[in-house]
Order: structure tokens, then sequence, then C-alpha cells
């Protein structure tokens, strides 16, 4: 067995984040963030008490004003020099009007192939990992640090809280 801490011995504690893959035929909904100069798929932090659906609904509201339904996951993203995981889901939208909100300068879907480019990186990725169509999820580790490649994460946004604190979890060998 084996206990997870982090180098204190202290219970590590992770962020959980979801974001949308929301498709019009080939091209991708990508939205402009007011408070930095990046796209990105629209998606954020989990709030104590939600489920991943429920937050990826109020995220997908608050950046996009449209409503969604989940498809199917894509991807789980572990990023460990942020201590968080991302969740990535293929939506379809079930209502809501497309429009800038407060905390995004425009939405947009744009051909994959023709992505803006100060579109987050780690977005990119998931974009492609989305046109993979696969039948199950990917799991990838997303390493880059902020400094490495420009980008103001998911949890970055002061609004975000810690869902997960994880008291030792334990894993079995097998299992």
């Amino acid at each position: 067995m084996t206990d997870i801490s982090d180098s204190s011995g202290s219970p590590a504690s992770f962020r959980i984040a979801a974001s949308a893959l929301i498709f019009d035929g080939e091209r991708v909904l990508l939205a402009h963030r007011r408070d930095i100069d990046w796209w990105n798929l629209p998606g954020g932090g989990m709030e104590v008490g939600e489920t991943v659906e429920e937050a990826l609904h109020r995220e997908v509201a608050e950046e996009t004003g449209l409503e969604v339904e989940i498809e199917q996951l894509v991807g789980v993203y572990s990023k460990p020099q942020k201590q968080e995981i991302v969740l990535a889901f293929r939506c379809h939208i079930t209502g809501g009007t497309l429009r800038a909100t407060e905390e995004t300068r425009e939405c947009r879907y744009f051909p994959p192939d023709a992505l803006p480019a100060n579109t987050l990186p780690k977005h990119r990725q998931r974009i492609e990992d989305a046109l993979l169509h696969q039948q199950s999820a990917v799991i990838r580790a997303q390493r880059t640090s902020t400094e490495e490649d420009g980008e103001q994460d998911e949890e970055d946004d002061p609004g975000n809280h810690d869902i997960a604190q994880m008291n030792r979890p334990v894993f079995t060998e097998g299992g």
C-alpha cells in the first residue's frame, strides 16, 4: 500500500477542473478571456459542494451564455505542478445564447487547424485529443509550467476552491 502525501508528509490537496469541448461541425468553441489575452475552452474549477457536471454547466454558462449536455469524457489531464486534475468533456448545446460575458470578451468557433495564436497550449492538446474520436478517454500528464507556456490555468481563477482534500488515500497493488 502507498500513502499519498506531499514532501512535508501532509496529505496532498488537489483541485478539480472541467473543460467543455463544444463543436459546430468541425469547428470548436473558444472563449477569449477578459482577465488575460488568451483563448481557452470554456470551463474552470469546481466549487465546494458541486458535482463535476454541475461545475461544467455553471462554467460554460458563465463564460459563454450556453447550456450544454455532456456527451463523453474525452480526457483526464494531470497537472502535477499545479496539483490539479482536469476533466475534458465533449458537449452539445441544449439552450442559451452564445455571447460575451463578464468573464469573456468574445466567444467564437474556430477550425482546429486555424486556432488563434494565443490559444492556451494545454487546451490545444485537449482539442487534438477530442479530434481522435476515441471510445475511451485519454489520460495525459500536462507537466509544463505557467512560465513555460504563458498559461493562466483554470485554478488561477481566484473564485476556484480546493474541492478534494485528499486525506492519505490508499492505493493497493493490482487494484
